[in-house]
Formats: structure tokens, sequence, C-alpha cells
């Protein structure tokens, strides 16, 4: 699909002035005085291999499609906006015949790939994006709220393009309990990379490769991380109906039960080198968000909704 016709798709949802560049793989809303972070992302995920490598090794697994398809159900006909979309491992996994299938993200090379799944492919800033309110009937972040410098920014811009009755989904982001590692546990995180490196083990295959991996993962470290208050604060004043739920990695539908399945080994020791119970909830490795957007607004709850918007535009109530 030529850019020309993405423009002509997604012109109905565009905010007004907001007219993208025309590159060839993608519509371009250029993102100014971009942060060390984001460079690293633009450059880790916009490299040919490595996204292509993501794409084909990651969030591929049948737990992963379980997960997500009990999550989302039947996407057929509808607007689906994938933010920190990547290659576009989502869809690439799920399948299916949404409307408009639109892939946001900041790594040109991963909208190459992206655009070949099938996406409408932006490149834009994800805490600005050039969209209308209220016309997405999903939103998914899989993987991106902790390669952000500020994830609740990015949650509130995407809850922003969910219409009534829509979903916001986002998975494998760390949880925070699980990944704040006490004494032993934090000297062997810190010393991980030299020990991956003596037993020859790492995704990665280059030592580059894995520096550019680690910078673009903002908030994945000892300390950082999502937590279920986080989502209930950011999305409950927006008129959703939140639910969290902690997993492994391991599960797909059994997650929704309060499965969380069996981590690694690593990280089963690092809760019991920091002192927690690696079975409990709190010692799974992430958060996986499953809000919808409440189909009407009452005058308290946009009451509310303005007291959080004054709030981020630093009103004083």
């Amino acid at each position: 699909m030529k850019t020309q016709e993405m423009s002509v798709l997604i012109a109905p949802y565009l905010l007004p002035g907001r007219i993208p560049k025309d590159s060839v793989d993608y519509l371009e809303y250029p993102v100014e005085d971009q942060s060390e972070g984001l460079l690293a992302n633009a450059y880790y995920f916009g490299h040919p291999e490595w996204a292509e490598e993501y794409l084909t090794y990651c969030h591929r697994s049948e737990e992963f499609r379980d997960r997500w398809q009990t999550a989302i159900g039947d996407w057929t006909g509808k607007i689906v906006v994938d933010i920190g979309c990547g290659p576009g491992n989502i869809f690439a996994t799920l399948g299916g015949e949404p409307a408009l299938l639109i892939g946001v993200d900041i790594a040109p090379g991963s909208l190459r790939f992206a655009k070949k799944q099938g996406y409408i492919t932006v490149l834009a800033d994800a805490t600005d994006l050039p969209f209308v309110s209220g016309f997405a009937d999903v939103v998914t972040l899989n993987a991106t709220l902790h390669h952000c410098e500020d994830m609740e920014a990015i949650l509130i811009e995407a809850a922003r393009l969910v219409k009534p009755g829509g979903l916001l989904v986002t998975d494998h982001d760390p949880q925070l309990s699980c990944w704040d590692y006490k004494g032993l546990a934090k000297l062997l995180w810190n010393a991980r990379l030299v020990i991956y490196k003596m037993m020859k083990h790492s995704f990665h295959k280059s030592d580059d490769q894995q520096a550019w991996a680690l910078a673009s993962e903002i908030h994945h470290q000892p300390g950082h991380g999502v937590t279920q208050e986080f989502f209930m604060d950011a999305l409950k004043p927006l008129g959703f109906d939140v639910q969290v739920y902690p997993h492994n990695h391991v599960l797909g539908s059994e997650v929704f039960k309060g499965q969380t399945g069996k981590a690694e080994f690593k990280y089963r020791l690092g809760n019991l080198l920091s002192g927690r119970n690696p079975n409990a909830k709190g010692s799974a490795l992430t958060l996986m968000c499953v809000a919808k957007k409440k189909p009407a607004a009452t005058p308290e709850l946009k009451q509310e909704r303005a007291k959080v918007e004054n709030v981020r535009e630093g009103v004083v109530l």
C-alpha cells in the first residue's frame, strides 16, 4: 500500500492540522528533541537484522496468541491501533481481519516490517499522537510502556483513543514487585552480562546489539516497573473498568483464571534471594492489563476526568 493510500484511510481519524509527512513506508510526524531512550529505541528496533529477529522470535508463541485472543476477542471489522507496534508482532501472531490496523512506532526499520504485515504505519511520538479521541475499538501496547520515559503519559494518551465500549490491552511490561531485587539478587543482576558472556548464553548475537537493547529498556531494571495501582490510578478516572493479570509468559487464557505459571529458575532465584515467595502473584514477571471503556460518561465521571486533565496541565484545583 502506498503512503498516499494510507493517508486517505486514516484521514477521518486525524486531528485538524496534523498533516503527515509522506515517507516511502510510513506516514511521519517528526519527533523533536528526542531523548537518549527514544533514540536508543529508534536505533535498536530500526536495525533491519535486529528487527527481523524480534519479529521472528518474540511474542510469537501459542500461549501469547491464546492470551491475546482471549483478551481481545474477535476484532474482525474493528479499528485497531497498535502503539509501539515494532515490526508487527501482534498482528503477525493473531492474524484476523480488522477494518483498519494502525501501527505506531518510533523506529523506521520496524515500521517497514509492520507495513509488510498489513499495518498502516505511522511514525510519531506516543505521548502526542495525531489522532482524534475516541475512534478506536481496540488499542494495544505490547512490551511498550517500559521502553518509554513517561509510562503514565503513554498510557493516558493511548486511553484517549479508545471509543466507549472499546478495549485497551497492555502486556509484557515488568511488574515492579518482581523486579525489585535486593541484596545478593541485585548483585547477580548487575553481574548478569558477564555471566551470560561466560556461559555464551544470550538472545543477542553481539555486544553492540545487547547494549542497544538494554538502552531501549528504560524501565526494565530493579526498582522499575508497573503495578496494579499504576493501571487503576491512570485508567479508572478516565472511565475504564480495569482488570490486571500477573503472569510469567508461559500461559495463555489460564491467566484470566488467576494462574500465573512458573517462571524460569533464574527469576525464581532472584525472588527467593530478595526474600519473596517466587510463587506469589507479586513475584510474577509481567502484568497484563485489560481495560474496557464504559459506554457512557456520567456527570461524576466527567468531573473526575476534568480533574485528571487539570492535573496533567498543571492547574491547581
